[in-house]
């Protein structure tokens, strides 16, 4: 299928089309990366636009369990929605296991739904490689909120902020006191903490937890893109379903803010011009995988490994030789 004929498959709301549209962006062969730039040109020439939401935790935080139960509710309410949901890989053998669908048995079987497992091929951030343009694709499929789930590493997950219009972070009951809450990095970029798991005996800890938080929270610095009383803080229960309804409803509140007053607009921009930035550099890595510089790459390397050049010497020699190149 040509790469026009599939975009407009993808754009009429063809779930299959979807489906091979992300696996052909997904590819790492040179060609099929060609086409997908014109498949992702000429399904945005739609000009539809989804809220997207990222949302990262730790493991066991109970990030599919939540999005099955929040996205069951947006079903509800009319809403159609995406899932991507992107697996570690194993650093030995590459492979994920891709499992998140099946834990999202209920969420599976809607035909308002759609969930997009992904490995993450050793990318660094908790997201795929070519996780913005699944969420673009999906948005042309006529998706009205796209989910991106991340793998679950901890702090140093904060690039689906810049593919996303909304970071939720998932936490757990007592998962650490208010000084977490000051950590630079992953908890400085959400704009919403979501304690998950208040119910039961784990209620009185979510509580605590959720001030905690909350405490910390005023003690960032206060951003643009932000109204009065965000970031904030709250508990819910996803297995209870508490608390989801009043989360939408302060996650609608904040998107719909941030359009009003030109947030929505340039953040997108922004992340834009970014990931133009990670395009440059993802190419400029390529490089040292293809002849000449994969052959120089391999000589140095192996008179740092004999002791005849120190990594630092041999770097410079190869970058020398890169930009001769």
């Amino acid at each position: 299928m040509q790469m026009t004929e599939l975009a407009k498959a993808v754009i009429a709301g063809d779930r299959r089309a979807l489906a091979r549209a992300i696996t052909r962006v997904e590819s790492a062969r040179a060609d099929h990366r060609l086409e997908a730039v014109e498949l992702v040109a000429n399904a945005r020439a739609a000009g539809r636009q989804a809220l997207r939401i990222g949302l990262s935790g730790t493991p066991g935080v109970g990030k599919s369990t939540f999005i099955e139960a929040f996205g069951m509710m947006l079903v509800a309410q009319g809403l159609r929605v995406a899932v991507l949901a992107v697996d570690p890989s194993s650093a030995r053998s590459g492979g994920s296991i891709l499992g998140d669908k099946t834990r999202m048995e209920r969420l599976s079987r809607e035909p308002a739904a759609f969930i997009r497992p992904s490995p993450s091929q050793a990318q660094m951030g908790g997201v795929a490689r070519r996780s913005r343009e699944a969420a673009a694709l999906c948005e042309a499929a006529g998706f009205d909120v796209v989910l991106v789930e991340t793998v679950g590493v901890g702090q140093s997950e904060t690039v689906v902020a810049e593919i996303c219009d909304l970071f939720i972070l998932l936490l757990a009951p007592a998962g650490g006191d208010e000084l977490q809450g000051v950590k630079r990095g992953i908890m400085e970029m959400a704009d919403m903490i979501l304690v998950n798991k208040a119910d039961g005996d784990l209620k009185p800890a979510a509580m605590r937890t959720r001030a905690d938080y909350a405490g910390a929270l005023h003690l960032l610095r206060r951003r643009a893109q932000d109204p009065e009383g965000f970031p904030k803080a709250v508990c819910v229960s996803a297995v209870e379903n508490d608390g989801l309804a009043e989360a939408w409803a302060d996650m609608q509140a904040l998107a719909d803010w941030r359009r009003a007053h030109g947030h929505w607009d340039s953040r997108r921009a922004h992340q834009a011009r970014h990931w133009f930035g990670e395009e440059v550099r993802r190419g400029l890595l390529a490089v040292l995988d293809r002849e000449p510089a994969k052959g120089s790459m391999a000589a140095l390397g192996a008179r740092v490994e004999a002791g005849e050049l120190s990594p630092e010497a041999a770097a410079v020699q190869m970058l020398g030789l890169l930009g001769r190149a």
